[in-house]
């Protein structure tokens, strides 16, 4: 039987070849690969595209370079257009991008202002009204704006929206129509702004290139020329004294040196996402005086010879970026610029990307989730290379303490501390707004001095020295100097210098809860103890009792193990009502006993 087998294997090649040859000659007669039991897909597996979105997205990326850092943008395109993104649409952007489905739905999904709709899902209404939800708004009525805004129209035609901090806590409470902002608004107020499609963003007076040119850019131009040496402006940058004004107090000359020390070409990125809940300076800032920040940008990146200039402007500022469109051209057709490109890119409604690798992230047009370091990013930022990360109102002061004498700068302050600080102060204040006073005021001084005391019939209770992450205070902690690292050992820190002051109407509890519902919100989700920490400290302070052990565990474990400065200062109001405010918890039944 064996030997059978293995001549007829031998032979079984001779018998067949014959046969084969005459395939071979045959003509061919196509057949479906599923034409057997196991039937193939008859049209291609996956997404079709659809040729009509296809020429839409083409049509709105124009010329542009149609590259996945401008993703944001075009996404951002696609969303004024249409009100909405459709699935077709992100797939007719990811071929046009030459990426897969996956990446571009995952940008898009995670920004608060992208409205992604699938097969057979309902658009959102064709106008969106958002209704500030922040601290401050809180405190001036945002919750009963809402629903009284929400009664007065049709809900097809109008959506009416909860969102986070717009940057004008000092016009409290705001709502944006579309596009266009109304501060210390009232419903009546929405409703006329409805019915008039008053749904752009208004630009208020501001310095023009011409008026500013009269005695600005001098220090740029004397850089251009030679005559000011890079090494000189970061000599003089040190000797004021100045530190990075977003939040991380980071000295701004020794950042320069570090970062024109790097090899290799170097890139620059400015911060404009002030997401901190109370912060409005930048807005102020850039609102009136564009080109004072423009030179001290241009300055920057001379000192550091980036080639390009990414700045990163949130999305809540859509007068800043017509400003800035505008003005930029300006300065660049007068030949300002010739050492450097400048690239404006707006945000999406995502906190997360104040923290400057989140923002990297953002620009490279990807979800802003914040980088494990070190690296750090001046040394590998954008795309790998070196790159400057400087905020908004840092670069504002740059060509003032270049123009002034040497020590003009640090000659300000109060309580041995130096330099001058933009406060932004909302509240129960007669005079909210930006203050700019010397560095190492207390909050007696800020209020009383510059903000014109407390609003009639409130008495001063506590207040929060830098924003929903810098902690709170009781009003007898008013001694403390307002600086850089003078708050720590208390548990807060001053970070961008947002005052919010509170009053004895005010409830502590209501006040942690309000800002621990927005770190929730905010959580990029990247690491666990942040997007657990967050959640879990929620449900716990939402309940009738609060179980402070465990929420001091799960406060420790956040500062300890989160990726980046959201988690690690989250808990920081949760802790401060904690330990200065017993009382409060205490006569609101949410502690009993177990407050010692």
């Amino acid at each position: 039987m064996k030997a059978d087998n293995t001549k007829e294997a031998m032979t079984a090649p001779t018998k067949t070849k014959g046969a084969m040859e005459a395939k071979a000659r045959s003509p061919r007669i196509f057949q479906h690969p599923g034409f057997g039991k196991k039937r193939a897909n008859s049209k291609p597996k996956g997404r079709m595209l659809d040729e009509a979105a296809l020429e839409q997205v083409r049509e709105l990326i124009g010329d542009d370079g149609k590259t996945f850092d401008m993703t944001i943008e075009y996404l951002h395109r696609i969303q004024d257009k249409y009100g909405c993104i459709t699935s077709v649409h992100m797939h007719a952007l990811a071929n046009l991008l030459r990426v897969s489905q996956a990446q571009i739905n995952e940008t898009a999904s995670f920004y608060a202002h992208f409205d992604i709709v699938k097969e057979g899902q309902t658009k959102p209404a064709s106008l969106t009204v958002r209704v500030c939800d922040s601290l401050t708004c809180q405190i001036m009525g945002a919750q009963n704006l809402k629903r009284a805004i929400k009664q007065g129209v049709d809900e097809t035609a109008v959506r009416v929206v909860s969102a986070p901090c717009m940057g004008r806590c000092d016009k409290a409470p705001v709502v944006e129509v579309g596009h266009n902002h109304l501060v210390a608004t009232t419903a009546e107020n929405v409703f006329e702004n409805i019915r008039k499609k008053a749904i752009s963003p208004r630009v208020g007076p501001y310095q023009s290139f011409e008026e500013y040119e009269k005695d600005g850019y001098k220090i740029l131009k004397s850089a251009l020329n030679g005559e000011l040496s890079a090494q000189t402006i970061i000599d003089s940058m040190s000797d004021s004294g100045l530190r990075g004004l977003g939040g991380a107090g980071f000295p701004v000359g020794r950042k320069w040196s570090f970062v024109r020390a790097e090899k290799g070409s170097r890139l620059m990125a400015v911060n404009i996402d002030e997401g901190e809940p109370g912060t409005i300076k930048d807005h102020y800032y850039l609102s009136r005086h564009p080109h004072q920040f423009l030179e001290g940008m241009l300055i920057a990146a001379f000192v550091v010879e980036a080639t390009d200039i990414y700045i990163y402007l949130r999305d809540e500022y859509p007068d800043i970026r017509k400003i800035l469109l505008k003005e930029i051209h300006k300065v660049q057709d007068v030949g300002l610029s010739p050492h450097t490109r400048m690239h404006l890119r707006r945000g999406a409604g995502a906190y997360i990307c104040g923290e400057e690798s989140a923002m990297l992230e953002s620009i490279e047009g990807k979800r802003g989730w914040p980088r494990q370091r070190p690296p750090f990013v001046a040394q590998k930022g954008l795309w790998g290379r070196a790159t400057l990360v400087n905020n908004a109102e840092s670069l504002y002061w740059v060509p003032k303490i270049l123009q002034q004498n040497k020590g003009w700068f640090s000659s300000h302050g109060a309580n041995g501390r130096k330099g001058l600080r933009s406060f932004s102060v909302s509240g129960r204040v007669n005079l909210p707004g930006v203050h700019l006073a010397p560095a190492g005021i207390t909050i007696r001084q800020l209020i009383d001095t510059y903000a014109g005391g407390m609003q009639k019939g409130h008495i001063f209770k506590a207040y929060l020295p830098g924003g929903a992450s810098g902690g709170i205070l009781p009003a007898t902690m008013d001694e403390i100097p307002l600086d850089f690292d003078t708050l720590n050992k208390y548990g807060c820190f001053i970070g961008s210098a947002a005052v919010v002051v509170l009053s004895h109407i005010d409830s502590i509890v209501d006040v942690v809860k309000n800002l621990m519902a927005f770190f929730k919100d905010e959580s990029c989700g990247q690491c666990t103890p942040c997007r657990v920490g967050t959640d879990k400290i929620m449900d716990l302070i939402n309940k009738k009792e609060w179980d402070l052990k465990t929420l001091e565990e799960i406060s420790t474990v956040m500062q300890d193990a989160s990726i980046c400065g959201l988690g690690q200062a989250a808990p920081n109001p949760l802790l401060c009502a904690i330990k200065y405010f017993k009382q409060d918890l205490v006569t609101k039944k949410f502690c009993s006993s177990k407050v010692n």
